[in-house]
């Protein structure tokens, strides 16, 4: 019997990588359990389309695909508060992110995100990792070494906000062309969790890795908000709870892997320091922070603090 609804998931990592078993389990659970009504194609690495995260999320928007993973920096783009996730030096562990993430932080979030036609779920969102910086050249001991280099960033405003503010020379390059990028010299380092240059092969064309935790980030499970409301509620209970399921074991794999990835990376030739952190935030000051304060507006960072504690 052919499904009543057919969909698309694309998400930006490889099909080896820490997100795309976790979502094809997730949807063939889905099918399983809808005897086969709802079918759901997953794709990795945006099935290659041009322009990458930016261009798909255009697509989710329009409707031309139904779900998507993206983390908050590019949805920033669309829903600025979105940026919120990746507030530097905010986080101190990932669970700390999934208590506000979970909770009426989350749901914030999810109602700016609803007015822009896109569903969030409420414990939607997958790990990724806090981010570390690694290099080619030279290792970063303080924030000092960081002054004019070109270091690769994804799109998001509070990426180059954070990198300029440190010295840097931050350089946008999408997840599909980072390879090339760090191979041809055109950027002299980038920053990601440990996962992301495990599983994209980044330490075949780096030297160096400062842990910085700079910045936590997750991808958020999205779906076209029309498509979304035009589902019967059986089918939608179906997808959240295998939503919740899947992602609470997505996290918990993720989480370990990121743990276990340090001597494993150090053991294909890469060099790890502990960076000093304080040096970063000494940089950055209060000005930083007043300033996106302001950018997220005052409800989201109430309910960020509320979690977190004062960050100004």
């Amino acid at each position: 019997m052919a499904s009543i609804w057919q969909a698309r998931q694309f998400h930006n990592q490889p099909e080896e990588s820490h997100q795309h078993p976790f979502l094809v389990d997730l949807w063939q659970a889905v099918r399983e359990q809808t005897a086969g009504r709802f079918d759901c194609r997953v794709y990795a690495q945006n099935a290659n389309v041009a322009g990458s995260d930016p261009a798909v999320l255009k697509m989710l928007v329009e409707g031309e695909i139904e779900f998507f993973t993206q983390m908050g920096g590019i949805l920033g783009q669309i829903a600025p508060v979105m940026e919120i996730q990746g507030l530097p030096f905010a986080f101190t562990s990932s669970e700390q992110v999934y208590r506000a993430m979970d909770g009426e932080l989350g749901a914030h979030l999810q109602r700016e995100l609803a007015a822009k036609g896109i569903h969030s779920f409420a414990q939607g969102l997958m790990e990724n990792g806090f981010r570390h910086i690694s290099t080619l050249d030279r290792p970063i001991k303080t924030v000092d070494d960081l002054v004019g280099m070109r270091l690769r960033i994804p799109g998001g405003r509070i990426f180059a906000d954070l990198f300029e503010s440190l010295g840097a020379a931050p350089v946008v390059v999408t997840i599909a062309e980072l390879y090339d990028a760090l191979k041809n010299r055109r950027v002299q380092g980038q920053e990601n969790p440990l996962v992301v240059t495990e599983v994209n092969r980044l330490w075949e064309v780096t030297r160096y890795v400062a842990i910085t935790s700079h910045m936590w980030s997750g991808f958020n499970l999205l779906a076209n908000r029309r498509f979304w409301t035009g589902l019967p509620t059986d089918v939608q209970a179906i997808i959240e709870r295998n939503v919740a399921i899947h992602v609470a074991r997505q996290r918990e794999y993720t989480q370990r892997l990121n743990r276990e990835l340090p001597s494993r990376l150090a053991q294909r030739g890469l060099v790890f320091n502990t960076a000093d952190v304080e040096s970063f935030r000494r940089r950055l000051g209060d000005r930083f922070y007043r300033r996106w304060k302001a950018e997220l507006g005052t409800t989201a960072w109430r309910l960020l603090e509320a979690e977190v504690g004062p960050l100004t």
